[in-house]
């Protein structure tokens, strides 16, 4: 295992980035529709491209964010929260790659 790879841990930064997620995911879904055009709006996806950005700085770069972000461009599939579950999956990663380096590490 590479001592490089980005760890996450259940503290501040994945609350957030959960949050950030959850909520965009939400809006998008149940807010965004009623005022502008839906999954078509600029607006939509200038909230795509800044969520990314939090995302990003919260958690770090990871490749779950990039199919997120392009299923959130085609209209229609703006139905699943892409965010969320690429959150999802950056922490479930992280965990399981932490798992097998500590368990690298007792067999040592």
């Amino acid at each position: 295992m590479t001592h490089d790879t980005p760890r996450i841990s259940p503290g501040p930064r994945f609350r957030a980035a959960l949050a950030v997620a959850v909520l965009a995911d939400a809006l998008q879904l149940i807010v965004f529709p009623l005022f502008v055009e839906g999954a078509e709006s600029p607006a939509d996806d200038l909230i795509d491209l800044a969520i990314g950005a939090v995302l990003v700085r919260l958690l770090g770069w990871h490749w779950e964010f990039l199919p997120s972000f392009l299923a959130k461009l085609v209209p229609g599939v703006d139905l699943v929260p892409f965010w969320t579950l690429a959150v999802a999956s950056v922490y479930r990663r992280s965990k399981r790659l932490a798992a097998a380096e500590a368990h690298i590490e007792r067999d040592l």
